[in-house]
């Protein structure tokens, strides 16, 4: 096995009163690999995300992308955030843009690439999502199911190496959630390297190469996903499958 493309080396994040909310976190993720945490609420997972995204400050610890450390990086974080994309629970969707135009904004603008080759790439994308005749339409016009699927487009349009998705079915009714999870399961298929947040347990067995599973700011344990859910060895896993899966 090669270098890993993303390497977190006793990563630390504390709020209030130095309470952590990261306590020590060591992680890599080789590429083309999916890597899917689950745990309860408020264990830290988003925010393992947003610190890899380097969209929240961390106190200690190390990030490398490529072997190269970027933890400190200011002056070119966008450069970083071009090659870590990020899907969020929420769309963040220009209300007053189309949806053709609110996928051109990014590449065009940060990535100055070329509209029409960034136009033609951002409609075959619609079109693999079942969105392209929608293209001409609002945010306002598309359903919660189809407003994720236009960000997860948006974000793949930047050319990750790594996409970072946080609990974006969270808010979705089940029929909406299982169109988005089947965008990310044919994701999946082409090799895109993926950190994925979810309190889906199906997906997770379905899209996962790795399973961590996060508590109190720690990683408590994590293997492949038949070892994880059919023989945990940690009694707390067992009770959160069972309590999750009863949902």
């Amino acid at each position: 096995m090669g270098q890993p493309i993303l390497e977190v080396e006793h990563l630390k994040k504390s709020y209030v009163n130095n309470v952590p909310i990261l306590d020590d976190v060591s992680f890599s993720l080789q590429k083309g690999e999916v890597v899917v945490i689950v745990g309860p609420s408020g264990c830290g997972k988003s925010t393992f995300l947003r610190c890899i995204n380097r969209l929240e400050e961390i106190d200690t610890g190390v990030l490398k992308l490529n072997g190269v450390s970027y933890e400190k990086e200011k002056k070119n974080i966008s450069k970083v955030r071009e090659k870590i994309g990020m899907v969020f629970q929420s769309y963040d969707l220009f209300p007053n843009m189309t949806i053709l135009n609110n996928l051109l904004l990014a590449p065009m603008k940060v990535q100055k690439r070329n509209k029409e080759e960034v136009k033609k790439e951002a409609e075959q994308l619609l079109d693999r999502v079942g969105l392209l005749d929608k293209k001409d339409n609002y945010p306002r016009q598309l359903s919660g199911g189809q407003k994720q699927r236009v960000a997860i487009v948006r974000a793949m349009l930047m050319h990750p190496e790594i996409m970072l998705l946080d609990e974006i079915t969270a808010a979705l009714d089940p029929e909406m959630v299982r169109e988005v999870l089947q965008v990310v399961l044919e994701l999946a298929k082409t090799g895109m390297t993926m950190l994925i947040v979810t309190h889906e347990m199906e997906f997770a067995r379905k899209v996962a190469n790795w399973v961590v599973f996060m508590e109190d700011g720690v990683i408590v344990e994590d293997a492949p996903p038949e070892e994880f859910f059919e023989h945990p060895k940690n009694e707390r896993i067992r009770q959160f499958i069972r309590k999750v899966e009863k949902r």
